[in-house]
């Protein structure tokens, strides 16, 4: 079938059939199909659109694409969950919701990336633990999952290979934008992963992908449509990412906040809010609770008897990282030499926050990266971050600067100032559960 006739059906807005996608993913694996060729079929996608048939093909056949991992012959212990989060600024559900779902008797083999842009990277936060394998063997991870009941891990070769040929063409010919192809990237490393249920975070505002409720709203759909017509039950909730979630932002510094917030030591009303949401979704897709007001209460006993925290230090334990990292988190985690206040400069409500610029202050602290080769400093990031709705006084703090010097410290310190806004009168409290969306 040649590559070109596929092409022209795009181009002229026809529907492709699945021997059409089969062709080109095929393709792109085993390199008869060009780059230019590929970045062709991506242009007429993103232009012309996909129906959902269209997008249910092209997620199944990536799936396919290489490994699909088959967990019947590990002898696991529960029902194999998994979350996703379309990613934002100071997010790290992941690091907490993984062992509430695992100490309540779900399998978590949770597949993350690395930051992107102005988003945290749930690995880069887990390779600031001493020790800790991002890429652990298959028998390590299967040791994981069995004493741990979880297990947070990048994406293998072996997992998805079309789709990550197909995202490095998306991501220099400006057809990353297309909501069919970003569904079929996601949940054709989620369906490898051989999932029986997952829940989908779909962040909304201006430090999210979707910054307005009827784009974030469409991606939800279509995430969730899509996935239950390839045969993983999957639901979305829509959260809120005007803000910093949580208090802090910065690798090393958001794994300290995991585990205090499992300790039960801080608990931020809007990361508890969308963590135990989220976990509970997936207890009562799972099976573990008849409904949400007893998956509720099963997350609250996860997190209030330690059994949650456990479950974390086993998963750390059972990847390389230090046995006792839950106990003396400080003593591993590294600290950034410099640490420098960000006082308000006059009294009133923070009653707004331009979230995506405070990611690319991390950033530019050197906690992400501007090009994928860049190392990660997992020292540095922001701590004490005020939030919306919060009465300040002249000279209080706003927000801790982590940084690797005084003069980067200082610049951030500069920058932060001009994105957080202090007015006289109260704002209107934005809620961070904004949507659910279902079958």
């Amino acid at each position: 079938m040649l590559a070109q006739e596929i092409i022209r059906i795009k181009r002229d807005g026809q529907t492709l059939a699945r021997a059409h996608i089969d062709a080109f993913v095929r393709g792109l694996v085993d390199g008869s199909w060009s780059e230019g060729q590929a970045a062709a079929l991506a242009m007429a996608m993103f232009l012309k659109g996909m129906s959902r048939a269209e997008t249910v093909d092209l997620t199944l056949a990536m799936t396919h694409s290489g490994l699909v991992m088959d967990w019947r012959a590990a002898n696991l212990n529960g029902p194999v969950l998994d979350k996703h989060s379309t990613g934002g600024v100071g997010d790290k559900v992941s690091l907490m919701l993984a062992p509430i779902v695992a100490a309540c008797g779900g399998v978590v083999p949770m597949i993350s990336g690395r930051g992107l842009g102005h988003t945290g990277g749930t690995l880069d936060k887990l390779a600031s633990i001493p020790g800790y394998q991002c890429a652990p063997d298959l028998p390590t991870l299967h040791g994981a999952l069995k004493s741990a009941g979880c297990a947070i891990i990048g994406q293998t070769a072996e997992l998805a290979p079309a789709d990550r040929r197909l995202y490095a063409i998306r991501d220099v010919t400006a057809t990353v934008e297309s909501v069919p192809l970003i569904t079929a990237s996601i949940l054709s490393k989620k369906l490898a992963a051989g999932l029986q249920a997952l829940v989908m975070d779909v962040k909304v505002g201006n430090g999210a992908f979707a910054d307005s409720l009827p784009m974030a709203t469409a991606l939800a759909e279509s995430l969730v449509q899509v996935a239950n017509g390839a045969g993983l039950p999957t639901r979305a909730w829509l959260t809120d990412m005007n803000q910093v979630l949580g208090s802090t932002c910065g690798n090393a510094l958001e794994v300290l906040e995991a585990v205090e917030f499992l300790r039960g030591d801080v608990l931020d009303p809007r990361l508890l809010k969308v963590t135990r949401t989220l976990s509970a979704e997936l207890l009562v897709m799972g099976g573990l609770a008849i409904d949400a007001a007893q998956a509720l209460q099963q997350v609250d006993d996860a997190l209030h008897s330690g059994r949650a925290l456990g479950q974390f230090a086993r998963m750390v334990a059972a990847l390389g990282g230090p046995a006792d990292f839950c106990e003396r988190p400080g003593h591993y985690l590294p600290t950034a030499p410099v640490q420098l206040p960000v006082l308000a400069p006059r009294s009133g409500f923070v009653t707004g926050t331009a979230t995506r610029d405070i990611g690319l202050v991390v950033v530019e602290l050197g906690g992400g990266r501007r090009r994928a080769s860049d190392t990660i400093d997992a020292r540095v990031g922001l701590s004490q971050f005020a939030q919306i709705g919060e009465s300040v006084q002249a000279g209080e703090v706003l927000a801790i600067v982590h940084g690797a010097d005084a003069g980067t410290a200082e610049r951030a310190r500069q920058t932060l100032l001009a994105k957080v806004h202090i007015s006289d009168q109260a704002p209107a409290l934005p809620p961070v559960l904004m949507k659910r969306i279902s079958d």
